[in-house]
């Protein structure tokens, strides 16, 4: 099915071709809804034009523009090619490497790599003998875009600095902008966080202007926008995506774009706990995503609908998305990890959780799998690990420092030192992560949090107290519908009751019984016939479920509680 804007288009070529106004007449419209932004209309007069007689150079990069902003990819680099050759050919190298480096910045982000560099060494060559000018720094953000990916931070900087100077000689605004961006997003990677993001700020204020083409002010907000999710940039990421949705908005035949743009609003919608909203508008970006040039995002978009099916406990929903988001080439990790530990799958959850961290290298991808390696150790009984984790989420937010970074890492310090039995500390991290993630409006973050605070009250023996922190939370996670948090506090929060006991398997409660007398993990061992290897990690989550740090608080529990 070709879809509604297809249609639109074959209309209006008809209308055109039915008409009697010829080139001239087409050439003219085609121009004036390019002005309007009005990308179906420009298209279809352009192709009209074009088919009664080849159009110039410069027309035919509009018409790349319109195909090309309308998801028609094909005719999009086929335009580009063909206003390349009519440049050369009429003796106008830098407008022609301006079209190569199009080519290769569009071929490059849809993954031909090889075509890619080839129209890169064309556009070099072609600027071989040719003075300063704005095409050689385009040229430069080819270069810094390579470096960046490639996680050389400092080189990147450094070609898109030269590019922003190249730009300012020239009076390129687009070139400026782009070269600013790509510079603040290489210095917020080395973490230097104000100069980097204001100079995304500022490459931000010429786009919103509307300073800027399209493509390249398309380009710059969803880079942006990326930027600030990967810094847990949360607020900068809001207000950017709302004036990115304000953009499309303006341009409703529009379909490059949009699809990342739905994206990033499903992803602040689960943040804000509208979980519903949030699937639905990841499936509204995949439906764009089929029709447009960036389709391989859709790995962003299935994850996206996995997370809240997760959440909302819909694991069979948020098996299939995680599995289609794979196919897509995006890291199911650690949503993935997590909805195994839901499963109650631990070793299958511990095992992805530690190879994806142990193959992420960069600080802020290890940020997304730091706070699930917590939790999932903790469920293994594997505290120094997660208090470890912890740790290095405490370095990284100190470096980075956002709001939501800090949010994260109070939120792992907090749980891992609960289970480690410091209640006191524990619940200065909570008290901190809770208010953040309050601030941050992110209530499902703010309730977990919520059920933390109240085991650690519990623990500490006010167990009025921890009833309304199970209270408060059990509210929010029926509110929301996240049904597996809210069958949790449920069960914690039941008149008073020991608030692990229920947690316990069979073969756990054996060993708590066995410890409560006194035996050691030698002899519990061979009185069940397991390894000791295995006992010690029977009494590790026994700990962590009872919230307890040493043998003889776990056997007062099991009396207390009638366990034995």
């Amino acid at each position: 099915m070709l879809g509604p804007r297809y249609a639109t288009d074959v209309r209006i070529r008809r209308q055109l071709e039915a008409s009697t106004v010829g080139v001239q007449g087409a050439l003219k419209r085609g121009r004036e809804a390019a002005e309007r932004m009005a990308w179906a209309d420009a298209y279809a007069a352009l192709s009209v034009a074009d088919s009664f007689s080849p159009l110039a150079a410069q027309d035919l990069e509009l018409l790349a523009t319109s195909a090309l902003l309308l998801g028609h990819v094909e005719d999009g680099l086929r335009a580009l090619q063909r206003a390349h050759q009519r440049h050369a050919e009429g003796g106008d190298p830098r407008r022609a490497a301006r079209c190569a480096f199009w080519l290769t910045f569009h071929l490059g982000a849809r993954g031909d790599v090889a075509q890619a560099s080839g129209w890169f060494g064309r556009a070099n060559r072609l600027l071989e003998h040719e003075q300063e000018c704005a095409e050689h720094g385009y040229l430069l953000i080819s270069v810094a875009f390579h470096q960046l990916v490639a996680g050389d931070y400092g080189a990147g900087r450094t070609a898109a600095a030269q590019a922003a100077e190249i730009g300012g000689r020239t009076g390129d605004a687009d070139l400026v902008a782009f070269a600013r961006y790509l510079q603040g997003r290489a210095l917020v990677h080395d973490g230097e966080m104000d100069v980097g993001l204001a100079l995304v700020d500022e490459a931000m204020v010429a786009v919103v202007a509307g300073e800027l083409s399209p493509i390249v002010a398309g380009a710059i907000y969803c880079g942006v926008i990326d930027t600030c999710q990967v810094l847990s940039e949360l607020r900068r990421a809001s207000e950017w995506t709302a004036a990115l949705t304000a953009w499309c908005d303006t341009q409703p035949d529009m379909v490059t774009f949009t699809g990342q743009c739905l994206v990033h609003r499903a992803e602040l919608l689960h943040l804000h706990g509208a979980l519903l909203e949030a699937v639905e508008e990841a499936k509204r970006a995949l439906e764009r995503f089929a029709h447009g040039a960036d389709k391989f995002a859709s790995g962003d978009a299935y994850y996206q609908q996995a997370e809240a099916y997760r959440v909302l406990g819909e694991s069979a929903a948020a098996e299939d998305a995680y599995q289609q988001a794979s196919r897509w080439g995006r890291q199911p990790q650690p949503g993935l990890a997590l909805l195994r530990l839901a499963q109650g799958k631990t070793d299958a959850a511990a095992a992805a959780i530690g190879r994806a961290v142990a193959e992420t290298t960069d600080r802020l991808q290890r940020v997304k799998l730091l706070p699930a390696q917590v939790e999932i150790m903790l469920a293994a009984g594997e505290v120094q690990a997660a208090l470890d984790a912890a740790d290095e989420l405490i370095q990284i937010a100190g470096a980075y420092s956002t709001p939501a970074l800090r949010a994260m890492a109070n939120h792992a310090r907090g749980a891992a030192m609960l289970a480690d039995g410091d209640s006191h500390a524990a619940l200065v991290a909570l008290r901190g992560a809770w208010q953040l993630w309050r601030e941050l409006h992110a209530p499902y973050e703010a309730a977990r949090v919520r059920v933390l605070v109240g085991l650690a009250c519990r623990q500490l023996g006010d167990r009025e107290a921890a009833a309304m922190e199970f209270d408060a939370a059990r509210t929010v996670f029926a509110q929301l519908g996240a049904a597996l948090d809210l069958a949790r506090v449920e069960a914690l929060a039941r008149s008073g009751a020991a608030p692990n006991a229920q947690g316990l398997t069979e073969r756990e409660l054996q060993v708590l019984r066995l410890l409560a007398t006194g035996k050691t993990n030698h002899a519990i061992a061979n009185e069940l016939v397991l390894s000791e290897k295995t006992v010690h990690r029977h009494v590790s989550n026994i700990f962590i479920k009872l919230h307890v740090s040493s043998r003889a608080a776990a056997t007062a529990y099991a009396y207390e509680y009638h366990l034995l």
